[in-house]
């Protein structure tokens, strides 16, 4: 991962009061992770997968929890969705991964 898009993005991010709370990361990424960049993740929880992107939470009006996931790279892409307070964590989750699906196919270049 590059860490200074890393760092440009998760400044950008937390000056608007978003946390980061997962990444997904390659296989090859992961084994080449040095400490610097993990400091950087801080707790996310991290998530091997087929691309990279970050995904990061905030609370929202009216008691909503605010989860927006940007694809790791200099071209700015991302998904939002806003869950309601009463929504249980398996609909959560289930709208969580439709997101990742979405930003699969367009960092891959499918439709």
């Amino acid at each position: 991962m590059n860490k200074r898009l890393l760092q440009d993005i998760l400044t950008i991010y937390h000056r608007h009061g978003w946390e980061l709370r997962r990444v997904l990361i390659t296989p090859e990424s992961f084994l080449r992770l040095d400490d610097e960049t993990k400091v950087l993740f801080g707790q996310a929880k991290l998530i091997e997968t087929d691309f990279e992107a970050l995904w990061f939470a905030r609370p929202s009006h009216q008691r909503r929890e605010a989860w927006e996931l940007r694809l790791f790279s200099e071209q700015p892409y991302a998904l939002f969705e806003a869950f309601e307070a009463e929504e249980t964590e398996e609909d959560r989750e289930e709208a969580r991964r439709e997101m990742e699906a979405r930003v699969r196919e367009h960092a891959f270049g499918r439709s």
